[in-house]
């Protein structure tokens, strides 16, 4: 089988897009490429049986609510709450607060309040064409795609999570890429490590394309059952288990 990972921006200069290749006796990550337009993009996720993004795919349903209703005339005034605790109760989905409450030091960036919100945009439109080629798409992660947060993603694996983004931490992006290698010894690069130690958009991709084969092995955490109907709206990251990068480490087809 095959995985894509998709580290998603809001144009095509920052998106890169991995893909991971598990059919044969050893895994092996067959392309990165970084600068995918929308086409790159829905080509990869044509011809992957799973895949993961990093970007928000879906808004918090008290914002949208909100909206609606400011539109309408009638939005509420908030009520025993203050003006940061009130927009925080607007602007972060469930599964940013659970991520925020499960992984010590990772929030998530705010899809109602942030800049995200136009990398959120394209997603949307990226999940409309996948829904008319006849892809399922569940925003929950129970279709073809999974919402994925790499920083959360390399915490939980104990991995550095911080301070390898940009180009004045080349140095750290190139240790995060050793440490990746160590830990999956089994993964053949075909020399795609030189463009993760060059982009951090490429090694984000690349961690998408493993916490999606996680997400096929079920070594993933889904939405609980009280939160399911709220995830199938606004989207829900997948944590990766713990013991997940050994289990992909060890395994082949």
């Amino acid at each position: 089988m095959r995985t894509v990972g998709v580290d998603l921006s809001a144009e095509a200069r920052g998106t890169a897009v991995a893909c991971i290749d598990w059919s044969g006796p050893c895994p092996v990550l067959a392309t990165v490429q970084v600068g995918a337009d929308d086409d790159a993009v829905l080509a990869a996720l044509d011809n992957t049986e799973r895949a993961a993004v990093d970007c928000p795919l879906g808004w918090p349903e008290p914002f949208v609510d909100f909206l609606v209703a400011h539109r309408a005339g009638r939005a509420p005034a908030p009520v025993g709450q203050t003006g940061l605790e009130w927009r925080r109760s607007l602007s972060r989905r469930a599964t940013d607060l659970h991520v925020a409450d499960t992984v010590p030091g990772v929030v998530p960036l705010a899809v109602g309040a942030d800049r995200i919100a136009a990398v959120a945009m394209r997603a949307a439109g990226l999940l409309a064409a996948l829904a008319d080629a006849g892809h399922p798409v569940d925003r929950s992660g129970g279709g073809l795609l999974v919402e994925v947060y790499p920083a959360a993603a390399l915490r939980v694996w104990g991995l550095a999570s911080r301070s390898y983004k940009g180009m004045s931490n080349r140095p750290a992006l190139s240790l995060l890429v050793d440490e990746l290698q160590a830990a999956l010894p089994g993964l053949d690069w075909q020399a795609n490590d030189r463009a993760c130690r060059d982009s951090d958009d490429a090694l984000d991709a690349v961690i998408c394309a493993l916490v999606a084969r996680a997400a096929h092995l079920g070594l993933t955490a889904g939405p609980p059952a009280h939160l399911a109907e709220r995830a199938a709206s606004e989207g829900w990251i997948h944590l990766p288990r713990p013991t997940a990068l050994q289990s992909l480490a060890g395994v082949g087809k």
